[in-house]
């Protein structure tokens, strides 16, 4: 029997960059969260007119199960012009007034470890399996 050996990418000079938003909302609200991120920001920042592509390359979200209810959603952008771009106010006032229409309980923003860096989080390579 011959084993498969083992197939993956490994990318570097990428700079990347990344933002990090970690958030706290009640457990038991937090699929429902996870939803509605998903469908107002999520999609409403992906599908903005005026770019060619979706502006960012990812969007992942965390949750750990030693903090129930916190949330970690982050992104790996195209370009900081296409991340400052969808982060235009009128753009912002717009998904998030959506959003706490389709959202209505308490929800509080713990940490955004890229504003205290101005930006300067980026990703510069990455591994990935591939199946």
């Amino acid at each position: 029997m011959s084993t498969k050996p083992p197939t993956f990418t490994y990318t570097v000079n990428e700079r990347l960059p990344v933002e990090v938003l970690v958030f706290r909302v009640a457990p038991e609200h937090v699929d429902e969260f996870i939803a509605v991120d998903h469908e107002v920001w999520t999609l409403g920042e992906a599908l903005l007119p005026g770019f060619e592509k979706i502006p960012f390359r990812s969007k992942e979200v965390w949750i750990d199960d030693a903090k129930p209810g916190e949330v970690t959603l982050t992104f790996v952008w195209e370009s900081l012009d296409d991340w400052l771009q969808v982060g235009e106010p009128s753009i912002q006032a717009l998904l998030q007034a959506e959003f706490d229409r389709r959202f209505p309980h308490e929800i509080e923003l713990v940490a955004a470890p890229h504003e205290d860096s101005n930006h300067g989080i980026h990703r510069v390579s990455r591994f990935e399996r591939i199946d």
